[in-house]
């Protein structure tokens, strides 16, 4: 799965978008996860401080 979202990536459409990883803590086991999304570049900012 991995390969077919790095490889919409880089099509010409797909260079409007970035994949942000960010790290949460399990609410049930108290471990580190990270999690990914791929959002618009406009909104990468505003994503990373909401999750801070």
């Amino acid at each position: 799965m991995a390969k077919k979202v790095v490889a919409t990536l880089r099509t010409s459409t797909g260079k409007d978008f970035a994949k942000v990883y960010h790290m949460e803590r399990s609410p049930k086991t108290g471990a580190y996860m990270w999690k990914e999304s791929i959002i618009p570049n406009d909104s990468v900012k505003e994503y990373l401080a909401k999750k801070a």
